[in-house]
């Protein structure tokens, strides 16, 4: 088995922190992650200021978000999780599908986008799917997406100076791509955990990005890295 598939087969339980303000959904989130044994719930709340509350206490491994809530939008919650430079995968699930809320959604650091006609065996699977390296995305949403990205074009050409990554930058930011979690690339590269962060943030500044999503799409699009490499 090579190094990246041990690393991949081991079992982990994941913290959720759901932020939903309709109590029949929050409640439907809650029992799809409770009944699955990769998760633990580090708090359920219905408003933004519950949800800030908690990430101060602790940062969960993924952040599952409405965006339409009574005391503001979920998207600044999604941009202030990103900008704390910390591994939260995040997951909006929400009833807005339209252009203007999902990509003001993904530009902030979302990394997964679901609608919410899905199942609570869909939803945990995909929440699983996400920690993997995934992006979960709902058919019409990924549809959008894609149409949009074919309308842009091919790949804009690397700026020099301005987008130079080391060579340690480019083999994480590689890892990045692929779907690893910090402490994964910290293992694979032989370094410490804490020094993962320091790289991520470099790479983001010199890509001038502020998410993993951001900087997965300025990777690809721009030809910095390639899947095949």
């Amino acid at each position: 088995m090579s190094k990246y598939k041990e690393i991949r087969s081991r079992r982990e339980t994941y913290s959720v922190l759901i932020v939903e303000d309709e109590p029949m959904a929050r409640q439907r989130l809650a029992a799809a992650l409770t009944q699955h044994p990769h998760f633990t719930l580090s708090a359920v709340v219905g408003t933004c200021a519950e949800a800030r509350a908690a990430l101060a206490v602790a940062l969960p491994r993924v952040l599952l978000v409405d965006l339409g809530l009574p005391d503001g939008d979920g998207i600044e919650l999604i941009r202030e999780v990103a900008e704390r430079g910390q591994e939260v995968d995040v997951m909006v699930i929400t009833v807005f599908g339209d252009e203007k809320h999902v990509l003001a959604a993904l530009k902030a650091g979302a990394t997964g986008y679901l609608l919410k006609d899905s199942t609570s065996h869909d939803i945990a699977e995909a929440v699983l799917q996400l920690i993997n390296g995934g992006s979960p995305i709902s058919p019409s949403i990924a549809r959008y997406l894609l149409k949009r990205f074919h309308q842009e074009g091919p790949p804009k050409p690397v700026e020099v100076g301005v987008k130079v990554l080391t060579e340690r930058e480019r083999e994480v930011l590689s890892l990045i791509v692929k779907g690893f979690s910090y402490k994964e690339i910290a293992s694979l590269l032989t370094m410490s955990a804490r020094t993962v962060p320091s790289h991520i943030k470099n790479i983001y500044r010199k890509l001038a990005v502020h998410s993993r999503s951001e900087a997965v799409f300025e990777a690809v699009h721009s030809g910095l890295v390639r899947f095949d490499k």
